[in-house]
């Protein structure tokens, strides 16, 4: 690790409440995040592995952190990052994303949740935590999670999460769950635009916005006054075809009931997706509402990229970093886990020079210690 970096993970978790009492402080707390990090950019997965990757690496490491005591314990890093505050974790590495990327004008940015499966305890009668994730698409970096309370849902993570980032000038997409006009609100506020998705359950707004595209498509599309767009893809022996339809037309805004409770609603889309498969043809249709003007090229775009939380983000977790399989479920550990694979995640994706995948940058971190520090250095 460079001093640089070193200085640099001092200076923003430096400031973290430090959970322990004086007289239990065997090891620094940065020594312990640092170690912790190193460890899992590293492959790493739990205090164990932590443990075994900080004695494997101890000479490496005392070249720039004292160490007087050793490596903590698997037990020491267990018991601290159960007690270290995940919400101020979560702020803190907040600030060091920001600090380091800039988040530019029309930003896309990705709501989603996930299920941490394996810090259920059933012994305990603890069910698995979700937690809800923001995605800047364009950088691929986390931008944040938040926790979703068991006794609640997405709904009320969602505007807790959103308020804790700076999205001003970003585009905000989340899937139905997050179709909520006090999520809508909440966005504008923060000078920042989205597209929802909507689905059946969202009531008369689907069923006037199926309605109005459904009137055209019966027309063929003739005589309506409607923005389109189209691309196609293939690979893998398939064909993916993507259609959009898009208006800002009054006229048919007006005929959605309730829309003025939609804070700055402008236009509504309609994409058509179908996938060829040597003879077999699937369709689906989704329907969008959004803050954007009806260029349906933009709103395309805008929706593909949410997909790319599940394929850049959610996939890479689960094989990369086995996230689903992860076994820390004690008190506020699963949280400050996942935040250590986000920065991790964000470190290696934003290193170009090393080759390879994820996977393959993590073997040569493990292995190459200047390796490992070019990395580190993304972060300064």
């Amino acid at each position: 690790m460079t001093p640089k970096a070193l200085k640099a993970i001092e200076k923003h978790f430096g400031q973290l409440t430090d959970p322990r009492v004086d007289r239990t402080k065997e090891h620094k707390l940065v020594d312990i995040i640092a170690i912790a990090l190193c460890a899992v950019i590293c492959g790493a997965e739990n205090w164990v592995d932590i443990e075994l990757y900080g004695n494997s690496k101890l000479v490496w490491l005392r070249t720039f952190l004292e160490l007087p005591h050793g490596i903590p314990s698997h037990d020491t890093f267990g018991r601290v990052f159960r007690r270290i505050d995940a919400q101020e974790f979560q702020k803190v590495f907040y600030e060091w994303v920001i600090a380091v990327n800039d988040l530019i004008q029309g930003q896309i940015v990705n709501i989603d949740g996930k299920c941490l499966r394996g810090s259920a305890d059933k012994g305990l009668g603890k069910r698995a935590i979700y937690m809800v994730s923001a995605w800047a698409s364009e950088n691929e970096i986390v931008l944040g999670q938040r926790k979703v309370d068991q006794k609640s849902n997405e709904i009320t993570a969602i505007p807790e999460l959103l308020k804790m980032l700076s999205i001003s000038g970003c585009i905000v997409t989340i899937d139905a769950m997050g179709t909520q006009t006090e999520i809508a609100q909440t966005i504008v506020d923060a000078q920042a635009g989205y597209a929802l998705s909507v689905k059946e359950n969202q009531g008369h707004l689907f069923e006037d916005i199926a309605y109005l595209f459904a009137v055209d498509q019966a027309q063929n599309f003739k005589y309506a006054s409607l923005h389109y767009a189209k691309t196609t893809d293939s690979g893998h022996g398939r064909i993916d075809i993507r259609e959009c339809w898009s208006t800002s037309n009054p006229e048919y805004l007006k005929i959605i009931r309730n829309a003025g409770n939609w804070a700055g609603l402008k236009s509504i889309a309609m994409i058509i997706s179908t996938r060829i498969v040597g003879e077999e043809q699937t369709k689906s249709v989704r329907y969008y509402i959004t803050t954007l003007s009806s260029d349906a090229k933009r709103i395309l775009h805008v929706i593909r990229r949410h997909w790319a939380i599940e394929n850049e983000l959610h996939w890479v977790l689960d094989v990369a970093m086995d996230e689903d399989h992860n076994r820390v479920h004690k008190e506020q550990a699963p949280e400050n886990m996942a935040v250590l694979r986000h920065i991790a995640l964000n470190l290696l994706k934003q290193e170009k020079t090393a080759k390879g995948g994820l996977h393959a940058k993590q073997l040569q971190a493990a292995w190459n210690n200047d390796c490992l520090c070019k990395i580190l250095a993304v972060g300064i």
